[in-house]
């Protein structure tokens, strides 16, 4: 956490900034510098309500995001700040590297924005809530997200319907995937794509989007030992797309052929998840 306060801390951004740290639960965290305020949340437990704490604390033009266990890298306020105000737009994100044990991959979008239909098409890792700034007002993370999962995704995708996101496509964050607070947490994963199913009816309209959703859900449902929860959700993901490769994913986990955390580790060590 203090190594992310210092980046955020050490960017060359000629504009104010004010640092706000939230904790979630348990003891409120020790940063030695007098520019940064540390608060508990106040609101619901879990990101999201810790990120609308900050929110809330906050008298600033702009928000931006950055989870305890990322980095911004430097350079990254000011680009995205400038691509922000060149193109009027509302929210921006940039590309990332994901660190994976010794490993790093750059995740690039290959594009200079990033349009709602491509958040239906793809989850789009690059989009990462510690890539996020957008204009005051104009949204806040919904609070209702089960467990607090895929609440980034959501606001993201509700960005998008409201403007195309302004996207820097220059690897300007580092996220580390080894630690992640939901790697094993099945159960409100499978809860999160429930919910944005039932949030963004049109993630089940898009044949690519619908079965990378339906293969997320069967591969959850494998991980948790449910097989013939995963065995329905294959066979729909495979409905949606034949070639959908998490089907096959999730059916060898629910068979026992592989373990659910050998084959996030292997996604994980090239950038990628399930």
């Amino acid at each position: 956490m203090r190594e992310a306060v210092a980046a955020v801390l050490g960017q060359d951004y000629a504009g104010g900034l004010a640092v706000v740290v939230v904790s979630d639960g348990g003891p409120a965290p020790e940063v030695p510098d007098r520019r940064v305020r540390v608060l508990p949340n106040t609101l619901t437990p879990g990101l999201p309500g810790a990120r609308n704490t900050g929110i809330a604390a906050l008298d600033t033009d702009l928000i931006a995001f950055c989870d305890d266990d990322d980095v911004w890298l430097p350079g990254k306020l000011t680009a995205q700040v400038r691509a922000l105000l060149d193109d009027d737009g509302e929210f921006a994100s940039c590309a990332i590297e994901v660190e994976h044990g010794r490993r790093r991959v750059a995740r690039l979008a290959g594009a200079s924005v990033v349009t709602a239909a491509d958040l239906v098409r793809s989850r789009m890792v690059m989009v990462h809530s510690s890539t996020f700034l957008f204009r005051r007002g104009v949204l806040r993370p919904d609070e209702s997200a089960p467990g607090g999962q895929n609440e980034d995704w959501d606001l993201a995708l509700r960005a998008a319907k409201r403007r195309p996101i302004v996207h820097v496509d220059r690897p300007l964050v580092l996220v580390r995937w080894a630690g992640s607070h939901y790697a094993a947490r099945w159960a409100d994963r499978i809860a999160g794509l429930e919910w944005m199913l039932a949030r963004h009816p049109e993630l089940a309209v898009d044949p690519r989007g619908a079965a990378r959703v339906y293969g997320q859900l069967a591969f959850g449902h494998a991980a948790l030992g449910q097989r013939w929860a995963a065995a329905r959700w294959a066979l729909r993901t495979l409905s949606a797309r034949l070639g959908e490769p998490r089907a096959a994913i999730a059916l060898a986990v629910a068979a026992g052929l592989v373990s659910a955390p050998t084959v996030q580790a292997a996604l994980h060590s090239r950038g990628h998840g399930i």
